[in-house]
């Protein structure tokens, strides 16, 4: 990991597992379906609290492994996908052997790495014709109200990463190619502030700050007229990318 915010989650394990968004099964099926016939064995690296996990570990004969840096994160993992094995390690160094799975993927991850590195790190234990796979859940700013969310909250490095045009990967994995999904998610005036308090820069803020974006939003889900018991539709776009081992 290439960043002091990529390691702070765990301080907020659990607002991340209650109000980040899980992830589409069309996106993540997409994402694995050229691997070989029969291929199961697959690694979640950047696994968190098992929000891409979970959607593995429900597909037809998977062998799922979670590796994560977070013992905290790890540890909600746990409880929510009983059964994961789980590893402490990074895209850069993981604790597998060579040539021992059929495919890595990462989600909301890759944003952290050093490409090369983790590049050359996955394809030494992804087989021959396996899969590296990419994904992300990031807010459609399209729409003003969720683009102003945004101007309070700061963008992600994921969504600076996807507006910039999508990851890339170096050997010994092909070329990208990617696919999108766009959803909506009810969410309540406290799910948006749990949201807001599971991301790296708020985790790391000064107290000060927290309490600037949490007025922020607040003024601005009154103007929505956003009671306390009230829901509004913040529409998602997931983005999921594949590569190949040559």
């Amino acid at each position: 990991m290439s960043d002091a915010r990529a390691t702070s989650f765990g301080a907020a394990a659990d607002h991340y597992e209650a109000a980040r968004p899980d992830y589409p099964f069309e996106a993540v099926a997409w994402m694995l379906e050229r691997l070989p016939h029969g291929a199961r064995r697959i690694v979640d690296v950047g696994a968190g609290t098992g929000k891409l996990t979970r959607v593995l570990a429900d597909a037809p004969d998977a062998e799922v492994v979670a590796v994560d840096p977070d013992a905290a994160m790890l540890a909600k993992l746990r409880e929510t996908v009983p059964g994961v094995p789980t590893f402490a390690g990074t895209a850069e160094t993981l604790p597998l052997p060579d040539a021992s799975v059929d495919a890595v993927v990462l989600g909301q991850a890759w944003h952290w790495v050093d490409v090369t590195a983790a590049s050359a790190e996955i394809g030494r234990v992804v087989r021959a014709g396996g899969t590296l796979g990419l994904i992300w859940n990031t807010r459609d700013n399209r729409v003003d109200w969720v683009r102003r969310l945004t101007e309070i909250m700061q963008s992600s490095a994921a969504e600076e990463l996807i507006d910039s045009g999508g990851p890339s990967v170096a050997a010994p994995f092909g070329a990208l190619e990617g696919e999108r999904w766009e959803w909506v998610r009810p969410m309540t005036r406290a799910q948006l502030h749990r949201m807001a308090s599971s991301r790296s820069y708020l985790i790391t803020a000064s107290d000060s700050e927290r309490e600037s974006v949490r007025q922020g939003m607040d003024a601005l889900f009154d103007e929505l007229g956003l009671g306390e018991d009230d829901t509004i539709d913040l529409p998602y776009v997931t983005s999921a990318f594949r590569a190949v081992r040559g």
